[in-house]
């Protein structure tokens, strides 16, 4: 996880993110961190489909799993942006819960993300508002 401005938010586990191992499913968790990054662009006014004049779309997705997480626990995100380019940018998501008043981390992830035109279906470059917020929390 990169140093920075990190956005915090929460989320719970719902009893639907569960799976046959009684724990967070995979597939929930990257349902989860989509969450986040939408909670987080909107808290900068923008969407996945409008960031100042393109959208966004995914080239890369990480994820180290590292303690389990189960029914009822509340997923503490935080969010940051890593290397910012002419057309796309890292976001780094550091993912935990408390338990017995400890800080227990469930994950750490990281996504790719370019800026994308979907009228002529190719990527395209940073809108400059947008670049603010992505310098302001990194």
């Amino acid at each position: 996880m990169p140093d920075g401005n990190r956005y915090r938010l929460s989320i719970p586990v719902r009893i639907t993110d569960i799976n046959y191992g009684n724990h967070l499913g995979n597939d929930s968790l990257v349902t989860l961190i989509h969450e986040a990054r939408v909670q987080w662009l909107s808290n900068g006014g923008f969407s996945e489909m409008s960031v100042g004049g393109a959208g966004l779309i995914m080239n890369e997705l990480m994820v180290n799993y590292t303690n389990e997480s189960v029914y009822g626990d509340i997923l503490d995100f935080e969010i940051v942006t890593g290397d910012i380019g002419s057309i796309g940018f890292e976001i780094f998501y550091d993912i935990h819960t408390t338990r017995n008043d400890k800080k227990v981390q469930i994950a750490v992830a990281k996504t790719g993300m370019v800026c994308f035109d979907y009228e002529k279906r190719k990527p395209s470059a940073i809108p400059e508002n947008f670049l603010h917020f992505l310098k302001q929390n990194h």
